[in-house]
């Protein structure tokens, strides 16, 4: 792979405008190569190709006297740049000053060094607001360990009975080890842990001559060095300073509990404004929780500085790389001057990210892991999931086995004519609805991994922007072998109770094969549910939580893992509406005659109004909750399209039981409104299109797929699937096809549609973050500090 290639493919996603542009000064590269190659002289004739050595006067009569040129001179004279700093207030910028502007061709290498000053001074700039970031981020969280340890000791130590000294001694150890190995590396010139280092001037860590901690500052190790000089025997006292900060325990004067785990009785106290109880309560369930967050923040903190430090890796590489060009095409030895200022910029010298990431290992293996150093590390670099074998083996076997399987039941159906049966209307009204179930959720599970593959294919950061844990988000053909998994059971099923003929005995039909729908739904549910490590339990613990949120809002802060399943769900009513008829038919029916009155209940035709309604309730909810928290106004309006869209689906709901004209004609009004309004939405905000003065007419700015009729065909194809509802208004009716084989055809439809929306939504989503720098998740403090006393600090 060529290294332009392998540097996009190990780019951050989020991150990919602020790194060098290496095509860019490639091309650069290629004008002056072309100037090169235009001007090259012209070859010598072959009779002609002696060194002119050999026609040099050695006779004696001419002497030359040659004085070689000390190295440093040699260097000066030789080097084509000379590269320096130039300050102007706060920022600092390189700058490369050509010295063979006066060659031919020399105005080319001139603009390609004043675009490389550009990139670099780009690079160096975003790179140092990040370390300046990051060293703030260390500042805090050094605060937020040293009311860790404070809390722990009076966790168990409640009473308070122990003695001050060694009270004093054990949390010197501990602050030493801890609050020092996040505060040591602060970048030169910058002054953000000017408090941090007064911290370890104020306790020092207490041991015999023999035990030296290793997570200390490296700033104390002279002063460890004497003091390990002591006679044999000798502790050491922690040293405190009086004035400078408060003893270890009186942290906790200053810290209150922050209340991130939001329930749903939290939300109804926070809206009746019922004040929340934030004082120390020092008991080993809110203990777990301190440590539970304050690991979540130190993993996500790591994974900052992994990246800072491949970003730093990276360029310097790009860098290396685009001079060794430039040294090629010229035949000049700039790439020495030049790589000698990147190496002494910030940028190529990442000692302090380099420092400060082996400090949160050894603060983080000590602290949360008990010194285990193999188990924190593979919490902190977890690694990456391998592709294996045996899944696409797996995924391409039962993908062979539902395309026989489908095959078979056309065959099946074709050669014994059982569409003319007597007994085929009674499937349609029973069988069909329950396995159509099944079809409508692997359809979604095919359009998913679809989703998956082009998300990857065009660098779409999906497993960041749902904020899926690192090397558990499946990929297209893990979910590939869940759905055609689901495929073979239930065509399997289907195969099974096809023979519609009744056994003349007991004029029933065969129990187990009339089951089989409910036992494989049974069994569906069991394995979502499973509490044991199998079957992919990370994700379907993610997805159970987004279910119950959905379920459960506007209880619960809306994220986007939240609205996005809950979109999902809007587009599998019929799915939902199919439950509901196994309740009533394995409930209330004889399903051993394929007998059954649901249709015909009034119970059961209200709630087919309630399921319809659940999903489109779920996502008005979470727009008025959006819009209470964040008052953008763009929020209430997606509401009221939600609330459109439910008068509209019950109209139609209703015309499916009462086809008078006045019910048709609401039905008609509140579904073009809710079409209409639904597809501008989709293509306007959801994806971000029809921009008018883009750079991409009547797309956006940024496109993530390079093919810009994919956009224009989706557009259209989301416009007509839009209108499948049409169907039920206007109540095509084709002759070959039964009513509720229709109604599941315009069903997929709609899934179909959904899938193309998933991938657009979510490109949008994340060239939103790009445009924003935006890699990372914000990850909740537990402690809230008081910063009144540290004013005068």
């Amino acid at each position: 792979m060529k290294f332009g290639k392998e540097y996009t493919s190990q780019m951050v996603p989020e991150w990919q405008e602020a790194y060098m542009d290496y095509n860019f000064l490639k091309s650069q590269l290629k004008v002056i190569q072309s100037f090169k190659q235009r001007n090259k002289p012209i070859a010598t004739p072959r009779g002609l190709r002696r060194k002119l050595t050999l026609y040099r006067a050695f006779s004696g009569l001419t002497q030359r006297h040659y004085h070689p040129l000390s190295p440093s001179q040699q260097d000066l004279e030789s080097q084509p740049i000379m590269v320096h700093s130039v300050s102007n207030g706060e920022s600092e910028k390189y700058e490369t000053t050509f010295l063979m502007t006066s060659e031919e061709g020399g105005e080319y290498e001139l603009v390609y060094f004043k675009r490389l000053d550009d990139e670099f001074n780009k690079v160096n700039k975003f790179y140092k607001a990040k370390v300046e970031e990051v060293m703030k981020e260390a500042a805090m969280l050094n605060k937020q360990m040293d009311a860790l340890i404070a809390f722990r000791i009076k966790v168990e130590n409640p009473t308070g009975s122990f003695d001050r000294s060694v009270e004093m001694t054990r949390l010197a150890s501990d602050v030493a080890s801890s609050s020092a190995v996040l505060s040591a590396s602060t970048p030169r010139g910058a002054k953000l842990n000017r408090k941090v280092s007064m911290v370890m001037e104020v306790i020092e860590e207490a041991s015999t001559h023999h035990e030296q901690s290793d997570d200390s500052n490296d700033d104390n190790q002279e002063e460890e060095k004497k003091q390990t000089e002591k006679p044999k025997g000798e502790v050491k006292k922690p040293k405190v300073m009086r004035g400078s900060r408060p003893a270890p325990l009186e942290v906790l004067d200053r810290v209150q509990l922050n209340h991130t785990f939001e329930t749903p009785r939290s939300t109804i106290k926070g809206v009746l404004h019922i004040p929340t109880n934030t004082e120390l309560n020092f008991s080993r369930k809110n203990l777990n929780k301190v440590e539970q967050q304050l690991q979540r923040s130190f993993i996500e903190f790591y994974r900052k500085l992994r990246l800072l430090k491949s970003y730093s890796f990276l360029n310097t590489l790009a860098f290396s790389k685009i001079m060794k060009k430039y040294d090629k095409i010229t035949s000049r030895d700039a790439a020495k001057a030049y790589m000698k200022m990147v190496d002494h910029s910030q940028l190529g010298n990442s000692e302090e990210v380099t420092k400060l990431m082996e400090r949160v290992e050894k603060t983080f293996t000590k602290h949360f892991y008990n010194s285990n150093r193999n188990k924190a590390m593979s919490i902190l670099r977890p690694k990456a999931k391998r592709e294996r074998h045996r899944v696409t083996f797996s995924m391409g076997f039962l993908a062979g086995c539902t395309t026989a399987l489908v095959l078979a039941l056309i065959l099946i159906v074709r050669t014994r004519n059982i569409l003319e049966d007597k007994g085929s209307t009674k499937y349609m009204d029973t069988l069909f609805p329950l396995n159509s179930f099944y079809g409508f959720v692997v359809l979604h599970l095919l359009m998913y991994a679809a989703n998956i593959y082009f998300w990857r294919r065009y660098r779409v950061n999906h497993s960041f922007i749902f904020g899926f844990k690192q090397g558990t988000e499946l990929g297209y053909n893990q979910v590939l072998l869940l759905g055609f998994g689901i495929a073979v059971l239930a065509l399997g099923g289907v195969l099974a109770n096809l023979d519609m003929q009744i056994d003349p005995q007991t004029q029933d039909y065969k129990t187990l094969t009339e089951l089989l729908p409910l036992i494989l739904i049974l069994v569906m549910v069991a394995i979502l549910l499973c509490p044991l490590n199998y079957f992919y339990r990370s994700s379907r613990i993610f997805f159970l939580i987004c279910l119950f949120h959905c379920i459960c809002a506007p209880l619960y802060k809306v994220t986007l893992p939240d609205f996005f399943l809950a979109d999902q769900l809007t587009s599998q009513v019929q799915a939902l509406r199919s439950l509901e008829f196994y309740i009533c038919y394995y409930g209330w029916g004889d399903f051993k005659q394929r007998e059954t009155n649901c249709k015909s209940s009034s119970v059961f035709i209200t709630f087919s109004f309630i399921v319809a309604v659940i999903p489109y309730w779920a996502r008005f909810l979470q727009c008025l909750r959006r819009l209470f928290e964040e008052k953008d106004s763009m929020q209430g309006y997606n509401g009221l399209k939600y609330f459109i869209t439910i008068v509209a689906v019950c109209l139609r709901t209703v015309l499916n039981h009462n086809n008078s004209m006045g019910w048709k004609v609401l039905a008609w009004i509140f579904s073009i409104s809710a079409a209409l309004v639904s597809t501008y939405w989709d293509l306007v905000i959801d994806w971000g299109l029809l921009q008018r003065r883009s750079k991409n007419r009547w797309l956006r700015d940024k496109l993530a797929v390079p093919n810009k009729s994919v956009y224009f065909l989706a557009m259209v194809l989301n416009v007509l699937l839009r209108f499948a509802w049409l169907q039920t208004v206007l109540r095509f009716n084709v002759s070959f096809l039964h009513k509720q084989a229709m109604t599941t055809i315009v069903a997929c439809l709609e899934i179909i549609r959904r899938g193309l929306w998933n991938f657009f939504r979510l490109e949008n989503e994340h060239l939103n973050n790009v445009g924003k720098y935006r890699a990372f998740k914000s990850v909740p403090l537990p402690f809230n500090y008081d910063e009144d006393d540290d004013k005068d600090e």
